[in-house]
């Protein structure tokens, strides 16, 4: 195991960042879509501080998709067929991750049971068995629906987060949990009645025992003779403040230790006390293997400082990058998904309230997303689950969690006018939607719009959006009839228009 660690003595001239760069070495609060080996290729060696990943895995995962609906699935089937096939596809990635870690950096591999310890084997092979700090083990959930009757395997109701060094002078700090309520009432069981203060009764011995050879002082303190931990003075000076107790004539005295001055429990390596999040919960944006934002601030509390540079090679919904904006540390995000980078971006702009702007970007105050598939090129060659959560969140759309028989709806719009003025109207509001259907066709058709209409008919629906890269002229008739004769709103929207941003006035 690596030594205790300590800072890093400064051993290199400083590099001196340029005006409105956080870092001289590169560019952090960025997003970058694509393969994460390409990316991690073009960092320098030894630049990143903190490196966090949660990379998928062949049982209910996806790599390439965002919500892991069943038809999203199909393009997974055969990415990770084994757990040789998940060792050869993480190992190289790895050895670039362990690369662009500074010596001071930490790293942490969150993965579940079905190749943990393969992980553990490979690396132990990329940073060295001595570089192993923990073995962390999360509860995400106190039940778990895979041990039914009749299963031959207990509940699976955790995951393993391996925690490595990079060398022996790593960033770390202790962190503390709340003491157990029943703990509380064991050993804090006084209370004083002017302040309410819970406290207990600890010993005024002298550590190391009774021997002048340690320098103990020996005196006679309310009529007790023996070594003590405090001199005469500091001990009538804790007497008069109240905060030392005799219970009896002749007890040995004793000295209050306040609950509210202690640390708390230190915390261990079984982490029980973060939940997992619950599917209707604010912070829940539907991605399947979503980890919660206070396991991730935990994370970057213990192993990083403000300023800081965090990782995250499979940032999916982006959680690592809100706790690393939420604690003043520079980040650096990648994923292959075009859909999650644009989730991630949303969330950091509706969450940690930053501009997604180049220009505030270059002056160290916005954040930018790379690499995205914004030509029309790009978007006609991505899976239709892809495009489709693409133009429904382009619209500033909720994208349908549901996919099989969605009837018709590939997304829904909660206009800024539905939200609630008043505490009582917030579930009602939630009936306030426009439905959102993309065809990644070079033209929708009138039978698109018809089954379009149908579904707003059905639904009550007074506007709708449809994307589509171009319209025949028969599908644009048909929704100019459908307003003359239900007086229900089509709006065709072009994939030209959505990448030139030209919708404003018709989202109005």
């Amino acid at each position: 195991m690596p030594r205790a660690p300590k800072k890093l003595p400064d051993t290199e001239p400083k590099k001196t960042p340029a005006p409105g760069r956080p870092s001289a070495l590169v560019d952090t609060r960025v997003i970058y879509c694509g393969d994460n080996l390409e990316q991690l290729a073009k960092l320098p060696d030894n630049c990143i501080d903190l490196i966090y990943i949660d990379p998928p895995f062949n049982s209910n995962r996806n790599y390439e998709v965002f919500w892991g609906e069943s038809k999203e699935k199909r393009s997974f089937d055969d990415r990770h067929e084994s757990t040789q096939a998940y060792i050869d596809f993480m190992r190289p990635r790895c050895i670039e991750m362990h690369r662009v870690l500074k010596k001071t950096g930490s790293f942490y591999f969150h993965c579940d049971w079905h190749a943990c310890h393969y992980v553990k084997v490979m690396l132990d092979q990329i940073f060295s068995e001595n570089c192993f700090v923990n073995e962390i083990i999360w509860k995400r959930q106190s039940a778990h629906n895979d041990a039914k009757q009749g299963s031959m395997h207990l509940g699976r109701v955790h995951d393993t987060i391996f925690l490595y060094a990079k060398g022996d002078e790593y960033k770390f700090k202790h962190m503390y949990k709340a003491y157990d309520p029943e703990y509380i009432e064991k050993f804090y069981q006084h209370v004083e009645e002017k302040t309410g203060r819970r406290y207990s009764l600890g010993d005024l011995g002298a550590p190391g025992g009774a021997s002048p050879s340690k320098g103990n002082p020996f005196y006679e303190f309310l009529g007790v003779e023996r070594y003590w931990r405090f001199s005469e003075e500091r001990m009538k000076e804790l007497y008069d403040l109240g905060q030392i107790v005799q219970t009896k004539p002749g007890a040995v005295p004793r000295q209050k230790r306040y609950l509210d001055e202690g640390k708390g429990v230190p915390l261990g390596t079984v982490w029980d006390d973060i939940g997992p999040l619950q599917g209707q919960g604010s912070e829940s944006l539907g991605y399947p293997t979503q980890k919660p934002l206070k396991l991730l601030e935990r994370i970057l509390e213990i192993s990083s400082e403000k300023g800081d540079i965090v990782l995250d090679g499979f940032c999916g919904c982006g959680t690592a990058l809100v706790a690393a904006e939420n604690l003043g540390r520079q980040w650096i995000g990648i994923d292959v998904s075009p859909t999650a980078c644009r989730v991630m971006a949303k969330r950091l702009r509706d969450v940690c309230k930053i501009k997604e702007d180049e220009k505030l970007w270059k002056i160290g105050r916005g954040f930018v997303v790379r690499d995205l598939p914004w030509s029309e090129e790009k978007l006609r060659k991505i899976p239709p689950f892809e495009f489709e959560n693409w133009a429904v969140i382009a619209l500033g759309g909720m994208p349908n969690k549901v996919q099989v028989g969605d009837m018709g709806i590939d997304g829904r719009i909660f206009p800024v006018s539905s939200t609630p003025k008043k505490r009582e109207d917030e579930l009602g509001f939630m009936d306030v939607w426009f439905p959102i259907q993309v065809k990644q066709k070079d033209k929708a058709g009138r039978p698109d719009i018809d089954s379009f209409e149908a579904m707003m008919i059905r639904e009550d629906r007074q506007k709708g959006f449809f994307v589509a890269f171009d319209f025949s002229s028969d599908a644009l008739q048909e929704i100019n009839s459908f307003f003359r004769k239900q007086h229900k709103v089509i709006i065709p929207l072009t994939v030209r228009e959505i990448l030139d941003e030209h919708i404003a006035m018709k989202l109005a």
